[in-house]
């Protein structure tokens, strides 16, 4: 549920519409699409299929993580079980089952949220909404982040509990897409582990995306070039 979320997001972000333009495109309302993007809701297939069209993108990738979320939905899996899910169509290793006692689609929702959960996502109207990734996010002592073109950041690497970190962001869960200090640390921890993502800069750009897939792959996870729980766990140990 956690990748169709973060990729939905992202189309969402990348059309450049607004909830009331996707209410009035695709014949769902805008309080459902807000539950959708949440990860409070399941879409339904259909959903899915009218936010690829009115964004004029291939749907087929989103239908196989419909299918993948769905079925932890379904079972009352964590989100990440759908991860897992993932590992399975990808690399043929069986998925890794665990079942959450006496868990009902509220208390799925929520998990999904609070895994999403790293500061506030706002709608281009000015609604925020309860998951993103935005600027200066978890437990930075840097204030704010403001992109400044041409700026780089040094890299320090410590251990610190058992995990790296280098000092701009104590994510774990933070699912990346805005420029923002969880970037900058994302982008410290790949040179570190040997991964170019090109200038520490905070921008979560193609140089970033495809350091994060070869990470993704030699750590054998779903090579999507998403940082996500699964990403951030191989990025600190």
């Amino acid at each position: 549920m956690l990748q169709l979320v973060v990729q939905l997001r992202r189309l969402k972000d990348r059309s450049g519409l607004s909830l009331a333009s996707l209410e009035s495109k695709s014949g769902y309302s805008r309080a459902s699409w807000e539950r959708y993007l949440n990860g409070r809701a399941l879409p339904p297939r259909k959903a899915v299929e009218e936010l690829a069209r009115v964004s004029g993108v291939d749907p087929a990738r989103l239908l196989v993580l419909h299918e993948m979320a769905e079925e932890g939905w379904r079972n009352d899996t964590a989100p990440a079980d759908v991860a897992d899910a993932a590992d399975t169509r990808t690399s043929g290793r069986p998925r890794r089952k665990v079942v959450i006692g006496l868990c009902t689609g509220t208390v799925l929702a929520a998990l999904i949220a609070g895994a999403l959960l790293t500061a506030p996502w706002q709608d281009q109207d000015g609604r925020h909404s309860a998951a993103g990734s935005g600027p200066g996010t978890a437990g930075t002592s840097h204030g704010g982040f403001v992109y400044q073109p041409g700026r780089t950041y040094p890299c320090t690497i410590k251990r610190e509990h058992g995990r790296l970190y280098a000092g701009y962001s104590t994510t774990r869960t933070a699912v990346l897409s805005q420029p923002g200090w969880d970037v900058v640390e994302a982008q410290c921890l790949l040179r570190h582990r040997g991964f170019d993502p090109g200038g520490v800069d905070g921008v979560y750009g193609p140089n970033t995306t495809h350091a994060v897939k070869l990470l993704q792959e030699k750590a054998d996870l779903p090579v999507d070039g998403v940082v996500g729980w699964h990403t951030w766990k191989a990025l600190r140990k």
